[in-house]
C-alpha cells in the first residue's frame, strides 16, 4: 500500500477543505506546510494544495518557499496539485503542472481547481480525487 501525504497551505480555510476531503479519500496524512517535519521521501505519492494568489501565483511566504526546496526530491514521485481560486481561470495550476511535468514528477491529471469554498459537490469533487489519486 502506497503511503500519501496531503500538504497544504490555505488562508481563508477552502484549501484546508479541499486539502481534508482529499486526505480522507486517499487515506492520506495531512499536513499543513508550516507543520510538515518530515521528508518527501518518506512518501510514495503527495498531493500538494495551495490556493490562487497575487496574480495567479503560489502562496509566496510559506508554500512556495516550501516547495522549492523540496522540487529537486520529487523527480520521477507521482503527484497531485489542488487548490482554491477566487478570480481568473486556473493559470496558477496550469503553470504549477507545467513546472512539475518539467522536474520530471509524474502528475496526476491536471490537477483539481475550485472556485471559491468547495460545496458538496466540490468536497465530493475532492474525495474522488483522492481516492483516484490513491490507485494512480
Amino acid at each position: 500500500m502506497s503511503k500519501i501525504a496531503v500538504i497544504y497551505w490555505s488562508g481563508t480555510g477552502n484549501t484546508e477543505a479541499m486539502a481534508q476531503a482529499i486526505a480522507e479519500g486517499a487515506g492520506a496524512e495531512l499536513f499543513e506546510v508550516s507543520s510538515f517535519s518530515g521528508s518527501v521521501n518518506d512518501y510514495d505519492k503527495i498531493a500538494f494544495g495551495c490556493p490562487s494568489m497575487g496574480a495567479e501565483e503560489l502562496e509566496e511566504s510559506e508554500f512556495a518557499p516550501f516547495y522549492d526546496n523540496v522540487e529537486s526530491e520529487l523527480k520521477g514521485k507521482k503527484v497531485a496539485i489542488f487548490g482554491s481560486y477566487g478570480w481568473g481561470d486556473g493559470e496558477w495550476l496550469r503553470t504549477w503542472a507545467d513546472r512539475i511535468n518539467e522536474n520530471g514528477s509524474v502528475l496526476f491529471k491536471e490537477g483539481l481547481a475550485i472556485n471559491e469554498a468547495p460545496d458538496d459537490d466540490g468536497i465530493a469533487q475532492c474525495k474522488k480525487f483522492g481516492e483516484e489519486f490513491a490507485k494512480f
